[in-house]
């Protein structure tokens, strides 16, 4: 049972300076659909424990989607604002800066053993005022161990850089399964087609193609945490139907839609 004091806010000051001196601290909690934290950042790194239902956290780099059973790492000093999908079952583990500089330094999507949810959740019954004590620190010494061998999950998006790609990055992130002819989007951002898709190749890394597959699989594990039928989606984004979806969605994922979210994870 996750001790009383975990289910309190931890207060973390934003520039280290009164923070508790113990390696990790937790906090426990449920958030109801729609709830949504602005652009914020944290002097401790973070760790996002998804149990159930989804959540989505922006960056000025990148889009993320963490459905169950994942979680996301947010280093120490990242602008980042995270969005509840659904009614949300969390934990939230935040570390000292010193602690973490063999984990990933960009967020990451991390796919959460069952190992690794039995640690979070029996360092959730350590009292906060006992966060310092030896068995503590012997639990945060394992999670650590256990998130650096943890997969990175192919559930991110990066972020166009100039204001006009991002505009239209956001209108495609929402919609992913509109037509969104090349022309026409092209003119809406005031470009040709070529300097469209060269200048998106240049700010996200990605081409335009791959990126919008990639937006449409994001909104995939979105609905599928939320409940919605395998068929429904596939029409929904565009493919001709279920057995495309399917086959694209393993091929990026490692496992069909209906098994995505059963043990073991695949992801790598």
């Amino acid at each position: 049972m996750i001790a009383r004091d975990n289910l309190i806010n931890v207060h973390l000051p934003e520039d280290g300076s009164g923070d508790y001196p113990h390696t990790a601290v937790a906090q426990g909690g449920v958030e109801p659909a729609g709830q949504a934290y602005a652009f914020h950042a944290h002097h401790r790194a973070q760790l996002f424990q998804i149990v159930r239902g989804s959540l989505r956290l922006e960056t000025e780099r990148g889009y993320f989607i963490v459905p169950p059973e994942r979680a996301v790492f947010v280093p120490s000093g990242v602008l980042h604002e995270v969005t509840y999908l659904q009614d949300t079952d969390r934990s939230y583990l935040f570390f000292r800066p010193d602690a973490v500089i063999n984990l990933p330094s960009d967020v990451s999507v991390i796919g959460t053993t069952p190992l690794l949810r039995e640690l979070i959740l029996a360092f959730l019954e350590v009292p906060r005022a006992e966060a310092g004590s030896a068995r503590a620190e012997r639990l945060v010494a394992v999670i650590l161990d256990q998130l650096q061998a943890s997969p990175v999950a192919p559930l991110s998006l990066p972020s166009p850089i100039s204001e006009r790609l991002r505009a239209l990055a956001e209108d495609i992130r929402n919609d992913p399964g509109a037509d969104w002819p090349l022309d026409e989007i092209a003119s809406c951002a005031a470009m040709s087609p070529r300097s469209l898709q060269r200048h998106f190749q240049s700010e996200t890394g990605m081409s335009f193609r791959a990126w919008r597959q990639q937006a449409k699989l994001l909104k995939a594990v979105e609905w599928l945490a939320a409940g919605r039928s395998v068929g429904d989606i596939a029409f929904s984004l565009g493919y001709s139907g279920p057995s495309a979806f399917i086959a694209v969605f393993r091929a990026a994922f490692g496992a069909s839609p209906g098994k995505y979210f059963q043990e073991p994870s695949p992801e790598a």
